[in-house]
């Protein structure tokens, strides 16, 4: 994102082993989730001063920004300048008062996926939480009502059905994390699998 970029070259925009696609894959493991405004809710939790809770009515109450961004998935595809609306995570932040202890992220979302990220990836700047996608409200499959973007890491950490973020003092592995997929996920270094991961010291 913000890059220049001459026509035809791409190679600053497309990470290593990817493939460009103007489609939009679902990829979801179980099924997808009905979504009750009634009853649904965003929590903040963990290593935070004060425990915030949002009705789908407050949240959308909340600033809204619009960005464009690339967005790489672990299974080869890349989509670019996919247009995203919804509370930049930045924006977010500004109600949230984290206690010193806090250092990792897990994203909690609908049936039970989470998955994390380092404190510093999360408060990225271009790191939203969306509802919309190229000019149209997401479909259910694709994360309605709330998805995370991290443009920066492959796809899988750009968690569909958001419904908590959890502040840890100490990293926790997300549902994919756990079942072989690299922790952080770069996909500039093809960071696709555990195996890969330096061994900690």
């Amino acid at each position: 994102m913000g890059k220049i970029v001459k026509p035809g070259d791409l190679s600053n925009r497309v990470p290593p082993g990817q493939y460009l696609t103007t489609k939009f894959p679902v990829l979801t493991y179980g099924p997808v989730p009905r979504f009750n405004p009634q009853t649904w809710d965003f929590r903040v939790f963990g290593e935070v001063q004060e425990a915030l809770r949002f009705s789908y009515e407050q949240f959308r109450t909340l600033p809204t920004s619009t960005m464009v961004a690339d967005f790489h998935c672990v299974t080869t595809w890349s989509r670019l300048d996919n247009a995203w609306e919804g509370v930049l995570v930045k924006d977010l932040m500004k109600l949230v008062k984290l206690k010193p202890e806090a250092r990792f992220v897990l994203v909690h979302c609908d049936a039970g996926y989470t998955t994390n990220l380092p404190l510093k990836y999360f408060l990225d700047d271009d790191v939203m939480l969306a509802w919309r996608h190229d000019g149209a409200d997401l479909t259910p499959d694709h994360g309605y009502p709330l998805r995370l973007v991290v443009p920066k890491l492959y796809a899988w950490k750009s968690a569909k059905w958001v419904r908590a973020i959890e502040f840890l003092a100490r990293d926790v592995r997300g549902f994919w994390e756990v079942r072989g997929y690299h922790n952080r996920a770069d996909p500039w270094l093809e960071e696709r699998y555990s195996f890969q991961e330096e061994p900690e010291e």
